[in-house]
């Protein structure tokens, strides 16, 4: 035991030195050299030093200690821009994809503006409308990065017609997929193409787009169409305080390996339409969105979240405390009905006493299908729709009240509560029961006289599914503009088999200075899943120490 203890010391101790040189690097100054153009960029690293632990099922990891780090050098002089970033992977994390593995520059870039034409070479990001044909982005905490490497234009062809062609490959973890993609984007700004039009207080903006995936077809049994389409028109209102927008898309027949029911010929469509209203003192929004076989990647072979070329977003509330994304919702692009409702409002606006409520409501089920029988089937179709609206099947609801309060100039409490419903065999797994949860989050921070604050977080989760009931309390202190140390405990003291509750701790130190910042924690993580809009990775139990290091220059 004293030596497992004698090591964890000894990778903080090694954690710290890596980081230390990395800051160092990350803070050369650059832009000294005169008339040379700027150069600006960001580095960050984590790295985790993993302890098993049995009881919690976390693995024995070989290598010990693993690291996922990036550091982004962009440089620009004038209309010309050029960049690179270098990824090391020594390691993957648990619980990334481990085919990120290695060292290299992953995305790399130059990009030239003239007038009303852009062009860029390499590596780039595009998102048409809503990301219901194309969403190219990365989101780093889930290990998802879908970069396309080619070519891309922009062009302005008068103030308020914009146009956007590209063609590449996507990045599929250290390689390329096989897929070819091609895609192009209209928007029209009535207002701006129309200088009488420019001053009313309706503006309307249209847009379409059309992207293609090529692919080789080697399917011994079926005969696959090698090229794949789907289009997309929108549309944007806004009118004072009111904004509405819509889309449609459509995908032509895609027998891939993500569809529901095996390789099926069924077209797919998703259609999503969002509307808010706000004014001072009030907010309100509503949303809805509808998918039906619309997973669009760029190898139909590919699976999980690799080489995605659309996305259908989740209309859930993001949550951020602990307890309330134990059960988050990934969304369903195969095919899934979702709607989502919320109002806030400031019911106290004097500053020392100011009170606001949230309330927010959002759900999702299955679509109304029924499955076509095999032997049957002749044009593999796979089920056919019944109805445009909801089936009986519930996937996820999630009803949150946030109350917000201050109490003078010192104290601020929110106070939550979210009754969730989470249907576990879709969304992660086949074989589990749905479950049904209530969260309590209590959040107080209190500002101390000199400097520094000291907060304090309580929750529960109340249910009689999966492992039962779960608390967690936390208590921060913010010593200075620097500073800061922490401490949590997970414990799942409601679980049924009683020496499976275990305790989950974990302490964090943390500084901070300019735009470097540096922090080490010790402590447990339970499996799970995490997610970011929708889009989810497995977490799976770790026990040790994690040093995280940013830096932007």
């Amino acid at each position: 035991m004293r030596k497992k203890y004698f090591d964890t010391i000894k990778s903080s101790v090694l954690l710290c030195g890596l980081c230390y040189s990395g800051i160092a690097t990350a803070q050369i100054n650059l832009n000294n050299l005169p008339n040379m153009g700027d150069v600006h960029g960001n580095f960050q690293a984590t790295a985790q030093y993993y302890v098993p632990d049995t009881t919690i099922g976390a693995p024995n990891v070989p290598e010990k200690m693993l690291m996922n780090g990036f550091a982004n050098i962009i440089y620009t002089k004038g209309k010309f821009t050029a960049g690179i970033r270098y990824e090391s992977y020594l390691g993957a994390l648990q619980g990334f994809d481990p085919r990120y593995q290695g060292n290299g520059i992953q995305y790399r870039f130059a990009s030239y503006k003239s007038d009303a034409l852009e062009v860029t070479v390499g590596n780039f990001y595009q998102q048409f409308g809503n990301g219901l044909v194309l969403r190219s982005y990365e989101e780093r905490g889930l290990g998802f990065d879908n970069a396309l490497d080619g070519v891309r234009l922009k062009y302005e062809v008068i103030k308020g017609i914009y146009l956007t062609g590209l063609v590449g490959k996507q990045r599929s973890f250290m390689t390329q997929g096989p897929g070819l993609v091609r895609g192009f984007d209209g928007e029209l700004n009535i207002n701006e193409v129309f200088t009488k039009l420019a001053e009313k207080k309706l503006r309307v903006t249209l847009g379409g787009s059309f992207v293609s995936r090529y692919q080789k077809d080697e399917d011994p049994a079926l005969v696959l169409p090698e090229n794949v389409g789907a289009s997309a028109g929108r549309l944007e209102l806004n009118y004072e305080d009111f904004r509405l927008n819509a889309e449609y898309a459509y995908k032509i027949n895609d027998p891939n390996s993500a569809n529901l029911v095996g390789k099926i010929y069924k077209p797919g469509d998703a259609q999503i339409i969002m509307a808010s209203y706000a004014k001072k003192g009030i907010a309100i929004s509503a949303s809805a969105s509808r998918a039906d076989n619309m997973n669009f990647r760029s190898d139909r072979e590919a699976s999980v979240n690799n080489l995605l070329l659309n996305y259908t977003p989740a209309l859930n509330k993001n949550h951020t405390y602990n307890l309330l994304t134990f059960y988050p919702y990934a969304s369903q692009p195969n095919g899934e009905f979702q709607y989502s409702g919320e109002v806030s409002a400031k019911l106290i606006k004097k500053p020392k006493w100011k009170m606001d409520i949230l309330i927010n409501y959002s759900g999702s089920n299955d679509l109304d299908t029924t499955l076509l029988n095999p032997a049957t089937d002749s044009t593999l179709q796979g089920y056919t729709v019944n109805s445009y609206g909801p089936g009986k099947q519930v996937y996820f609801r999630d009803f949150y009240v946030e109350l917000n309060q201050k109490f003078g100039k010192k104290i601020k409490t929110s106070l939550i509560y979210s009754h969730q419903i989470y249907n576990k065999s879709v969304i992660q797994k086949a074989g589990f029961p749905t479950i049904h949860s209530d969260i309590i989050v209590a959040d107080i921070s209190y500002r101390l006289k000199k400097e520094g604050t000291i907060r304090l977080e309580a929750q529960v989760l109340s249910t009689n599914d999966d492992h039962q009931d779960w608390g967690m309390l936390l208590l921060e202190y913010t010593i200075n503009s620097h500073w800061f140390i922490a401490a949590l405990d997970q414990y799942n003291f409601g679980n049924d088999h009683v020496n499976e509750r275990y305790h989950y701790p974990n302490a964090t130190v943390g500084y901070n200075k300019n735009s470097n910042r540096i922090t080490l924690s010790y402590g447990k993580q339970r499996a799970g899943i995490f997610c970011v809009g929708g889009i989810c990775r497995l977490v799976p139990a770790s026990n040790g120490v994690t040093l995280t290091v940013t830096s932007s220059f």
